[in-house]
């Protein structure tokens, strides 16, 4: 590489560090889990209708944004709701090149960057399923299953959608070990923490973090399940395995309590956005 070259990507990465750890950056940050909060209030709203037997709404991401669209200035709140979970998107895509600098050990460096660029895809997953709403786009929710037919369809196909499966078990499961070590207090400053408010903040992430490991084991389960028939149709995302949850024994019940804790993790997250931690 040319002196030039070199000075030229020096001073990228440091304008990239700079916007890191920027003011801006920050209330971005704070506008961009407030639309996410949203998202999961939606959702969990829709979950609990669901249990009491209102198969309208699709307890999803892309339901959040069709039933957004039916409120008072619907399309201005799904441009908004979009935009914010974009900005999360730039957010994490930063994190993952100029952020973790604290880790000494390289591994969980990088592990912790790959886990940034996850959720800066599911992120933009969201952002995405927004857009399609707000254009008229987004109606038909087959585009899951089209793309797990077309990779099972491919050599070694089946294999890999099964370790797409246990890879959303594993993050799953990761969900369920946060919310009983409450390893996810560290998002909250320490304001966030103390005193009654803090100890319902704790309590609206133990709950959203059980339901989210619960749902996302369910996700995972169907993946997997699809994998092993070589059905696409099996495979599934929230909404599929909260439907699953609702034909078992005790459906609506289980059902409800999941759309509660759903619920629970957008509070959260709205905490989250106020007591951001540094």
């Amino acid at each position: 590489m040319s002196v030039s070259g070199g000075s030229t990507a020096r001073r990228a990465e440091g304008a990239g560090r700079d916007a890191h750890n920027s003011d801006w950056m920050e209330y971005a940050v704070r506008a961009g889990l407030v639309a996410y909060a949203v998202v999961y209030l939606m959702i969990g709203w829709l979950a609990v209708q669901l249990a009491f037997g209102d198969r309208e709404g699709k307890p999803s991401s892309s339901g959040a944004m069709h039933q957004l669209a039916e409120q008072p200035f619907g399309d201005i709140l799904i441009w908004v709701v979009s935009i914010g979970m974009f900005l999360l998107v730039l957010w994490k895509l930063l994190d993952a090149a100029f952020g973790h600098q604290e880790e000494r050990d390289d591994g969980k460096r990088t592990r912790k960057r790959l886990v940034s660029v996850g959720k800066a895809i599911i992120y933009g997953a969201i952002g995405l399923s927004g857009l399609k709403v707000a254009t008229g786009s987004g109606s038909s929710g087959k585009g899951q299953e089209t793309w797990t037919a077309k990779v099972m369809d491919m050599t070694g196909g089946q294999l890999l959608v099964g370790l797409v499966a246990l890879a959303i078990i594993a993050y799953g499961l990761y969900q369920g070990y946060q919310a009983w070590t409450e390893g996810f207090a560290d998002k909250l400053d320490a304001e966030g923490r103390s005193g009654s408010t803090g100890t319902a903040y704790i309590a609206f992430g133990k709950a959203g973090y059980t339901a989210r490991g619960i749902a996302f084991v369910i996700v995972g389960g169907l993946f997997a399940y699809a994998a092993i028939t070589h059905d696409a149709k099996k495979s599934g995302g929230i909404d599929q395995a909260l439907f699953e949850v609702l034909d078992t024994t005790f459906g609506p019940v289980l059902l409800c309590l999941l759309g509660v804790g759903l619920g629970c993790y957008g509070l959260f997250t709205l905490a989250r956005a106020r007591h951001l931690s540094k």
